[in-house]
């Protein structure tokens, strides 16, 4: 390909790019992710407690109470439009 050819078609490429939508990608960081994120990690940080203490069943079932409340939390707050689709 000689040197015109290769600019004709990168500027062709370019175009075609230009009028594309770009898909913005979050990579997680919306409030939906954070939101879930942090419930979960209180959830099994407090699951860990409560084998270590005993185990203590009772606050090992809120542990797991709070990461189910975490995964909805997430999600309601993904289809409010706070998360990434």
């Amino acid at each position: 390909m000689t040197s015109q050819s290769q600019s004709q078609a990168a500027g062709s490429m370019d175009a075609s790019d230009a009028r594309k939508p770009h898909k913005h990608v979050h990579h997680g960081r919306t409030v939906a992710a954070w939101t879930g994120s942090v419930i979960a990690m209180a959830a099994f940080v407090l699951g860990g407690i409560a084998m270590v203490m005993g185990p203590n069943w009772v606050l090992f079932w809120i542990a797991v109470a709070m990461l189910v409340v975490g995964v909805i939390a997430a999600k309601v707050l993904q289809a409010m439009g706070y998360g990434a689709n």
